[in-house]
């Protein structure tokens, strides 16, 4: 399965519900406290149930929200790439669209709701029938779906299988089904068991956080050791032979508790007649628990999460490569999210530009979901548009978007970088000059502008005085840096210029 979109409702920042798209590289930009590391948190919220990095709390539910009343926090997840077959109760194979668990997309979508922050209740959103006589399904015990398919006298090849008898009235009253939007519980009563088995077939979500405390408390989740554990351990194989080891030390254990019941009823037959052994079975087994000291240490036995920032995110560098060349087309591997808070932290620039190679190529694997948020106008630039999500605000309202045109009528990185990070460069001076002048708004452009003095070099080796505006100014001095006849343009100016031509596009029909 893969993420396909995700919703978010009355979460920290996102009052009204925002819907986020998701692709297999997603990078989500934007000003500082703006909401990105929000979107990766909910994520370890809804996939990780609170045991993960982030525990939900009733400080995480939207001010706004809470003065108007609304004190449930709501968060959606609509899965593609979805499983061809899966077991939904007892061991019988069946399909999420021949039980109606799909919404109109063909998706799978589960909303997860937090009243007052508390514990979840969870729903599947469906496109599911809505017949008094054939809707709750799911709900029905092999006895209540039999009494309906004789009272109806429904053919069904085999009364002993819930999902065959399920198929068959659905088809009997395929003419008159009443499909709707239907948000189905499966928290509850028998549709238990639909979550119990759907959360077998959910991706692992990885957060790595770019900065944490370090206290001896602390789960190890940015050790990258910890989160090879939970693939290694999800491996069907690995289940497999687990259980098998787990069923043999049962074995012994029950023999040996057995015969140690046996001599005490020999000495107090009423005691050992109260007594039985109690054995976890191999599903509740901790596993994770065995290798929960696993880790990448250095000679002295310091762990990684004591070291600094720098040495955490070179050892998640080559994490994410290794994981790159493991996770190549054509092996088999489990569904994985990797959710990466600002992963150029620390880093040279030419590390953040070899991280995010490595990202992209590990995003290319098959089963791979790659999350990032960033500060990093380098990491954007290596990026393609498709990749990037912009956060904005506007009052109480978010938008989480893809790149379109906004000043420019292209997608630009350059603009992103300075919508998201007011980052103001020369290479995006250039860009918006550029395209003023192959538009022919040059002198449209100039016209009313104040002018400045600008010594311009002639071939003859003498200078001449000439009168130009700002934005030519500064055009002049990036493309000529061997004319030193002038002053050097600040900064500030630079912020102006930039602005100007700005205005003028935005302002153009």
């Amino acid at each position: 399965m893969k993420i396909k979109s995700l919703k978010i409702k009355n979460f920290r920042s996102y009052k009204e519900e925002v819907k986020i798209d998701i692709g297999d590289l997603t990078a989500f930009v934007g000003k500082n406290d703006i909401g990105k590391s929000s979107i990766l948190e909910v994520l370890d919220i809804f996939f990780n149930e609170n045991k993960g990095v982030i525990k939900i709390d009733k400080d995480d539910i939207n001010k706004f929200a809470l003065v108007e009343g609304d004190s449930e926090i709501v968060i959606t997840v609509e899965f593609e790439e979805l499983p061809p077959s899966l077991v939904i109760d007892s061991t019988n194979e069946t399909t999420l669209q021949n039980e109606h668990l799909l919404n109109q997309d063909g998706n799978l979508e589960i909303i997860k709701k937090y009243p007052n922050a508390g514990k979840e209740k969870v729903f599947v959103k469906a496109f599911h029938p809505n017949n008094p006589v054939c809707r709750d399904l799911l709900k029905k015990t092999n006895t209540e779906l039999r009494a309906i398919i004789s009272n109806a006298s429904i053919e069904c090849d085999n009364r002993t299988i819930n999902a065959v008898m399920r198929a068959a009235i659905w088809n009997h009253y395929n003419d008159s089904l009443q499909l709707e939007d239907i948000e189905i519980d499966v928290t509850k009563g028998d549709t238990k068991s639909i979550w119990d088995k759907l959360q077998e077939y959910l991706p692992l979500f990885s957060l790595f956080q770019s900065d944490r405390k370090n206290s001896d408390g602390d789960s190890e989740v940015q050790d990258p050791l910890q989160e090879a554990v939970k693939q290694i351990l999800n491996n069907a194989e690995i289940k497999e032979l687990l259980s098998r080891v787990a069923t043999e030390v049962e074995t012994n254990l029950r023999e040996v508790a057995n015969s140690t019941l046996r001599k005490l009823n020999e000495f107090n037959p009423d005691i050992a007649n109260s007594l039985n052994p109690i054995i976890p079975t191999s599903e509740n087994l901790k596993w994770l628990d065995v290798f929960k000291k696993v880790s990448i240490a250095s000679d002295e036995d310091i762990p990684i999460n004591k070291r600094g920032s720098g040495i955490k995110r070179l050892i998640l560098l080559s994490f994410f490569s290794a994981e790159a060349e493991r996770r190549r087309p054509g092996r088999t591997s489990p569904s994985i999210v990797y959710a990466i808070e600002e992963p150029e932290t620390s880093q040279h620039t030419e590390h953040q530009k070899k991280l995010m190679a490595a990202l992209l190529t590990l995003s290319q694997a098959e089963n791979t979901q790659i999350l990032l948020t960033t500060h990093s106008a380098v990491a954007v630039k290596e990026l393609k548009f498709e990749h990037i999500r912009l956060i904005a605000q506007t009052g109480e309202n978010k938008t989480v978007e893809e790149v379109v045109p906004n000043q420019l009528p292209y997608p630009s990185l350059n603009e992103v970088n300075f919508l998201a990070f007011n980052e103001v460069s020369e290479e995006y001076h250039n860009e918006l000059y550029g395209f003023i002048e192959a538009e022919g708004w040059l002198n449209t452009y100039k016209t009313g502008k104040p002018t400045m003095n600008y010594n311009k070099n002639l071939r003859d080796g003498n200078t001449r005085v000439e009168q130009i505006i700002l934005t030519e100014y500064i055009r002049h001095q990036i493309h000529h840096p061997e004319n030193t006849n002038n002053a050097r343009f600040t900064g500030e100016q630079l912020i102006q210029s930039i602005n100007l031509m700005r205005n003028f596009i935005e302002a153009q029909p």
